[in-house]
This record gives structure tokens, C-alpha cells and sequence, in this order.
């Protein structure tokens, strides 16, 4: 969605596949997510109000997309990396739709050495734990 913005969560859900959602949260959450430190995470937030989405997924702060807002977050208010950002080139790109996909951003020479955090590497971060979902 552009631009990056807040959205309510019953919007967010609606937008997804059959209402399935699942809201995690950092283990130990009550000592970390302190007014402080939700104060620090809130301003970096908003650092980010209003920027393009970043379709061709580059490790700036010119453009951002989904998962490396919430990594950045984190990462500069908390100093707490969720997970380790991987290369584009880690991930499978042989299939056809992804190879267009690159092809359609990219053209010939997409960035394989790009720094990427993806949606899968921070759902599956040991650091969070489920707090609510369907």
C-alpha cells in the first residue's frame, strides 16, 4: 500500500486471505517494551510516515518495504535485530513467476548481493512469540 502508513489491525486482517492473522510480539516484552523504549519505537516509525513502497526491495531508507520497516525498527530504537537480513541472491529465484518478477524490476542484473529481510525470516524470528491469531 503506498504510502507507508499506520493502519488499523481489523483493516489490515481484511485485507489478507480469509481473515487469518497472527500477532506476535517480543518475548519479554514487558521489561523491554518499556514507555521509553515504545516512545524510541513510535519516532522511528514515523521516520518512515509517507515514504514509497519499495518494490525492488533495496536495504535504504529512500523507499521501505513491509518487513524491513518493522526490522528497522527495532534494529535503531531497540538495537534488537529480530533476524539476520540475508542476500536477494540466498533466496530461490529460479521459479518462473519470481524469475518476471526480477526481470519486470530488474531487468538483466537484479542486485544478487542486495541485503533483503523478508517476511518469513522475522515471522519465524525466535524472538517473538505468538500472542494472538486465527
Amino acid at each position: 500500500m503506498q504510502p507507508v502508513k499506520s493502519t488499523p489491525l481489523a483493516e489490515w486482517i481484511a485485507r489478507g486471505e480469509g481473515g487469518h492473522y497472527v500477532v506476535k510480539r517480543l518475548a519479554g516484552a514487558d521489561s523491554l517494551l518499556t514507555e521509553r523504549n515504545l516512545a524510541r519505537m513510535r519516532r522511528e516509525a514515523a521516520r518512515f510516515a509517507g515514504r514509497d513502497y519499495d518494490l525492488t526491495f533495496e536495504w535504504s531508507d529512500e523507499k521501505i518495504y513491509c518487513s524491513e520497516l518493522i526490522w528497522k525498527i527495532y534494529d535503531r530504537a531497540l538495537g534488537i535485530r529480530l533476524a539476520e537480513p540475508q542476500r536477494l541472491g540466498d533466496f530461490d529465484l529460479s521459479t518462473p513467476a519470481v524469475r518476471e518478477k526480477l526481470a519486470e524490476r530488474y531487468g538483466d542484473d537484479p542486485p544478487l548481493d542486495e541485503p533483503v529481510i523478508s517476511p518469513a525470516a522475522l515471522f519465524d524470528s525466535p524472538l517473538l512469540v505468538r500472542v494472538a491469531g486465527r
